[in-house]
């Protein structure tokens, strides 16, 4: 294949033959990212490119307009730019883990007088103990239950002395440091066996706790042995769910890798303490690269300073690189970071898990696109739809008497949520309540877009009536695309009938049975682009309740409105706010303080 013109051997003689990063530009587009020891040395591989036209590398050198290159002083430098340069560029070519959202931590505090327990995203290095990822929020949600039952610590963000206890101390949730006595060893104790519980070592801590209850009772101390044994009852019932799969108490990430035909499965568990504590899956679609460089891509986009690497991570094979992936791996760390490819011993098992894993995406997703497919099939057949509709967008109005209205869009690719393709749109055109208007604004917005990115949806749902059906229609043929996008709207007009369904040219609604897979899809799309829509209105609404409340407010200007707005976050919880505890915001002092809070509760006497 001829080379591309920007690889031409006047352009080769100008790059530097020590390490850094390229990037490969169609115009302003960045099609690929990649580094090298020697850059020179790496670009002109491309040019002696002998692989068929069609093929992945083929196709990308042949859209490829210009080159430009980043030096760097050494490789490890090289191998962090370029992941920097992928997560904000994303391109086309490279591997990109599509789901790049960080699961939630379990955080206890033990360098706080009062150590608590609670949830965050982003690991620091604060002298916490961090615990997870949980990739099931449920399964947290069930951990969370059970440590606050069992050991009630604090639950305020701040100990701050009250002059008498919350609400979470009167039902037993919290002893209430800021505002009792409380004995510093008992709570130390507490915030021991929470740190058991984490670690995976409840046996440990249940022997512990029985001896306890024996000593108790012995002493005839019978509710102090109640309340051990009822502590011993719920940490049996937890063992009973937990699956071991290591007796040597470690956490590990560890690495599966699938592929079938040129699409690759990468899964990852996540053992702590010995135990599975989630997983998570990528399918990559025609990677570039051999499955050593995949590897060692997702390893380098996966980590980061808010993902840090647990101790030990476990791999299908060594990734490219591997002595630079785990030189950066500890240093997010801030400890040394194993790389292993298991050959034998238990380990090989959890490998093979995360094999299982991996090759399970394909299944899955087969079995996803044959259902689809029916379900497809049955929406074109029922709704007398012009084409299969792969690509459904649905728009719908949030409101209140025409202020902050809101358009919301969700998209569906192939029967899921595309959330890439969703959109809000801030009504510019009306202040006054006239949803026709503001529907009108939206799909002209919308649909205009489209046909310059040629990215147009099959079906378009419309969460309305014969009015807003009626309007759709005009609007695609004011734009010339009737025939390009097929139009269903949904309306429930009577409480008794259900839902109804109407097709542009068709008198009468059409009618499904409640239990209709076509009619519960629609409904869904439906609810989620309501949903989408309501929580962003809300969300506005709440910032200008909040703000024109503040508006009012003397003795403080834009910043501090703002600063008080950010701590704060709603109106209700600033009104809740103590004077202390607004003073505790910087920039606002004690007279400052008891000015706004005078201010917030001066009509609370006439009400």
């Amino acid at each position: 294949m001829p080379a591309a013109e920007p690889l031409s051997p006047e352009f080769l003689k100008s790059v530097s033959t020590g390490p850094g990063v390229y990037q490969m530009l169609a115009r302003k587009e960045v099609l690929y990212v990649g580094k090298a020891v020697n850059l020179r040395k790496r670009l002109a591989s491309y040019k002696r490119f002998s692989g068929a036209d069609h093929s992945k590398t083929g196709m990308m050198l042949a859209r490829v307009r210009r080159i430009e290159t980043i030096l760097t002083t050494t490789e490890k430098e090289a191998l962090i730019l370029e992941a920097s340069l992928i997560k904000k560029h994303r391109p086309r070519y490279n591997v990109i883990l599509r789901d790049d959202k960080n699961y939630p931590l379990i955080k206890v505090t033990v360098k706080d007088q009062w150590p608590r327990v609670l949830v965050t995203r982003k690991r620091v290095r604060d002298g916490s103990r961090y615990f997870g990822p949980y990739s099931s929020a449920s399964s947290m949600r069930e951990v969370l239950k059970l440590l606050q039952s069992l050991f009630p610590l604090r639950r305020c963000r701040k100990v701050q002395p009250r002059s008498r206890p919350c609400l979470n101390y009167q039902i037993g949730n919290c002893l209430a440091p800021c505002a009792m006595p409380v004995d510093k060893g008992a709570y130390k104790e507490m915030v021991d066996n929470i740190l058991m519980i984490l670690e995976g070592k409840n046996h440990e801590l249940i022997t512990v706790l029985r001896n306890k209850m024996q000593t108790a009772a012995q002493a005839r101390k019978y509710e102090e042995a109640a309340l051990y044994r009822d502590q011993i009852r719920e940490l049996e019932k937890t063992l009973e769910r937990q699956v071991v799969v290591a007796e040597h108490h470690l956490d590990q990430d560890v690495f599966g890798l699938s592929r079938k035909d040129a699409s690759v499965g990468i899964a990852i568990l996540f053992v702590r303490a010995g135990i599975v504590s989630g997983a998570q899956t990528f399918h990559l679609n025609d990677p570039l690269g051999s499955d050593e460089a995949i590897l060692a891509a997702t390893i380098i986009q996966y980590y980061s300073d808010q993902r840090q690497p647990p101790a030990e991570i476990l791999l299908p094979r060594q990734p490219d690189d591997a002595g630079l992936l785990r030189e950066r791996l500890s240093e997010l760390r801030g400890s040394s970071v194993k790389l292993l490819v298991p050959r034998r011993g238990n380990r090989v098992q959890l490998m093979t898990m995360a094999r299982q894993n991996a090759e399970q995406i394909f299944t899955d997703q087969e079995q996803q696109k044959k259902s689809w497919d029916n379900l497809a099939s049955m929406l074109q057949k029922i709704l007398h739809l012009g084409r299969e509709p792969d690509h459904i967008e649905c728009v719908d109005i949030s409101n209140i008497g025409g202020r902050q209205a809101v358009g919301s869009l969700v998209c569906y690719k192939d029967g899921a949520p595309y959330k890439a393709g969703y959109r809000h749109y801030r009504i510019r055109g009306k202040e006054t309540p006239d949803d026709y208007a503001m529907m009108r604004e939206v799909l002209e917005r919308r649909l205009e877009k489209g046909m310059v990115e040629q990215n147009l949806p099959d079906l378009l749902l419309l969460d309305g009536g014969k009015g807003q059906l009626s309007l759709a229609v005009d609007v695609l043929d004011q734009l010339g695309i009737t025939d390009a996008i097929d139009l269903v709207a949904i309306a429930k007009e009577k409480e008794l009938e259900g839902e109804k369904l109407f097709r542009p040219g068709r008198k009468n609604p059409i009618l499904l049975p409640g239990h209709s897979p076509v009619l519960l899809f629609l409904m869904r799309v439906r609810d989620e682009a309501h949903r989408f829509g309501i929580t962003h209105h809300r969300k506005l609404r709440s910032k200008s309740t909040l703000a024109s409340e503040l508006d009012a407010l003397q003795g403080i200007g834009p910043q501090r409105k703002k600063l008080l707005l950010k701590i704060f976050g709603s109106l209700t919880r600033l009104k809740q706010a103590t004077a202390a505890e607004i003073e505790h915001v910087p920039g606002i002092g004690a007279v400052l303080a008891g000015s706004i809070h005078q201010q917030l509760h001066q009509n609370d006497e006439t009400r």
